[in-house]
């Protein structure tokens, strides 16, 4: 657990692999999604604690994307490892905005901003986050986060 003093984050190494670049050589930006939510399965199975799986099969809860916005900042490419670093910057009634960023030394490569909602897999509508659910989001959630485009994290 961060101290107080830390940004509250889930962090997680990623190596740029020959299938995530196009032609060019560079990650293809569909590839970039696959590897947030990879990042986001993650983040509930290891820093969170809770099978995305069961939240999934046995729970028949969801967590769809609702909105997504995507920063390039600059390219990667194979052979690059990237830092993920994955923050929660709203948590509301049905949904949960994260903010992630990717970068390799100091240089921020990417920042997203996604909204989550929290949906039955069986009635195919959203529904209040569980309160079991809420309190694993808490502690990754912080404050200091003005427009979602500022990095947070060196």
């Amino acid at each position: 657990m961060p101290t107080p003093s830390e940004p509250r984050h889930f962090e997680k190494q990623q190596l740029i692999r020959f299938h995530h670049c196009d032609p060019a050589g560079i990650v293809f930006y569909p590839e970039y999604l696959v590897i947030i939510d990879e990042l986001i399965e993650d983040w509930f199975t290891e820093g969170m604690k809770t099978s995305f799986a069961d939240l999934h099969a046995v729970e028949r809860i969801g967590i769809p994307a609702a909105r997504i916005e995507v920063d390039f900042i600059s390219p990667s490419k194979i052979g690059d490892v990237l830092c993920l670093r994955l923050f929660v910057t709203r948590i509301g009634t049905k949904s949960f905005t994260l903010m992630v960023e990717a970068s390799v030394g100091d240089k921020v490569r990417l920042r997203a901003i996604l909204v989550r909602v929290v949906a039955s897999l069986d009635g195919l509508q959203s529904i209040p986050i569980p309160e079991s659910l809420r309190a694993k989001l808490q502690p990754y959630q912080i404050s200091d986060v003005h427009t979602g485009r500022e990095p947070t994290a060196t």
